[in-house]
């Protein structure tokens, strides 16, 4: 029996970050991963592959709407759908190779095979022709992620009702798009398919969208993409869907009850959600306890219940992040090793990649406002910033909250061009404890983007310039 300092369950970003820091630190390691592929969600089926459909779709509206405001003649362009599904491959199987070479880098063994947790110390894994081999360690680290969340008596064949999963590879543009659930994921998958041609509802059981999000930046969000042409039945629940005929029937109800209507579409996205991926994982039988949502229970250091196993990232409380569970395992793998660990909860930042995108780190109105904390508002449009002007992205503002005592930073919120970018400024003067006042000392470059931060946060102390 092959024996370790550390085996690791998964490979996704939480899990190949985990066993590459435990290498550095001289830890024996081995990764143990049912796919044919590292990465994990993240890079082969998540973030990389959605991204890659994003920019692309987001390039081809640019040219058909943008490109001819400034002078650039390019004609009418179309969609080869075939060559970017290809670009989008490419990249994924960029990234996914990309961890395999640093696992060899750091000396790091792997196991191809669906692993089960034996007892406290013991990992079996058995790989896809049935073959059982059993590896040892002094700690085992749970980094086995999420899997889609699915609507009662509806199935999904990923060919005409699909997860997020299937909406990256359409074999054509679908006509008429039904999105179940207006959550990050909908929003960005729902939004390609739009830029690309399709006709796009959103059906969601809340009365908003994006639920977490600031409800002032999910509010114009939503006036946005309606703008661009997504329609929105919110307070709504899909009930059943006829897949008998051509086109999918959607039974529609509202959410509080009352008389149903229908939608007819080629496709369903079914985006409400993910859930923590244990199963076959052996934790009944090891004693690991999991709370009523399905989450495996550790401690402030990412122990369980049972001696020498730990969890990270999706199946723990939490955001579903992909950065989450790279801090996390990244502070575990130190805890592994004798060193002091940790992940700051309240500097997390969050983005949604739609055009424009939404980012933001820390409180949003609605948490000070339920936990009674006195705050100030700080906010620009991206109107009145100049290099958004001339990049012709002016939709949007930058939102800061601040103490209204001590006037520390407490949440940042982005809605408008390269938010995915400007968030980190705000996550790292959170994270030194930051003043709004130390925002608006600090010399931003002109003309730039984060220029609109700057005066967000003047404009908390009623000072903004551009304004």
């Amino acid at each position: 029996m092959s024996s370790y300092d550390l085996i690791v369950i998964g490979s996704g970003p939480g899990g190949y970050e985990c066993a590459i820091r435990a290498a550095q630190l001289g830890l024996q390691t081995a990764v143990v991963e049912k796919w044919p592929t590292f990465g994990g969600t993240c890079l082969n089926v998540g973030c990389i592959p959605s991204k890659a459909l994003l920019h692309a779709s987001e390039t081809y509206e640019e040219a058909g709407h943008k490109f001819g405001q400034m002078g650039i003649k390019v004609g009418t362009p179309s969609v080869d759908l075939p060559t970017l599904l290809k670009y989008k491959q490419q990249n994924v199987d960029a990234n996914t190779k990309g961890v395999d070479f640093l696992f060899k880098k750091n000396k790091i063994e792997t196991f191809r095979g669906v692993g089960r947790i034996v007892a406290s110390g013991q990992v079996e894994v058995k790989d896809d022709g049935g073959k059982t081999q059993y590896l040892e360690a002094k700690a085992i680290v749970i980094a086995t992620g999420s899997d889609v969340a699915r609507l009662n008596g509806i199935d999904i064949d990923e060919k005409r009702i699909v997860s997020s999963t299937g909406a990256l590879d359409f074999p054509a543009v679908p006509q008429r798009l039904v999105v179940v659930g207006a959550g990050v994921i909908g929003m960005e998958l729902g939004s390609v398919w739009r830029r690309l041609g399709a006709q796009v509802t959103v059906v969601e059981f809340l009365d908003h969208i994006l639920p977490g999000i600031d409800g002032e930046v999910a509010r114009q969000f939503q006036r946005l993409q309606e703008k661009q042409g997504i329609a929105f039945r919110l307070s709504s629940k899909v009930t059943a869907i006829d897949t008998s005929g051509k086109t999918l029937k959607i039974k529609v109800e509202p959410a509080a009850g009352g008389a149903a209507t229908m939608l007819e579409a080629d496709i369903v996205l079914v985006a409400i959600g993910r859930v923590p991926y244990t199963d076959g994982l052996g934790l009944e039988a090891a004693g690991v306890q999991k709370d009523n949502r399905g989450r495996v229970l550790i401690d402030e250091h990412f122990r369980t219940n049972v001696a020498g196993i730990y969890a990270i990232g999706d199946v723990v409380a939490g955001p579903m992040l992909a950065h989450k569970a790279e801090d996390e395992g990244i502070a575990v793998a130190e805890i592994i090793a004798g060193k002091a660990g940790h992940v700051n909860y309240d500097v997390i930042p969050n983005v949604v990649y739609t055009s424009p995108e939404i980012a933001s780190v820390g409180k949003t109105e609605e948490e000070l406002k339920a936990a009674g904390v006195a705050y100030q508002v700080g906010k620009f449009p991206f109107t009145a910033n100049a290099r958004a002007r001339t990049n012709l992205a002016t939709d949007g503002f930058v939102k800061i909250l601040a103490d209204a005592k001590t006037d520390r930073v407490l949440g940042v919120h982005i809605l408008g061009p390269d938010a995915e970018a400007l968030i980190a400024e705000a996550a790292i003067a959170m994270e030194f404890g930051a003043s709004s006042e130390d925002i608006a000392r600090t010399c931003h470059a002109h003309p730039t983007l984060s220029e609109a931060v700057k005066e967000a946060a003047l404009a908390v102390a009623k000072r903004a310039i551009n304004m």
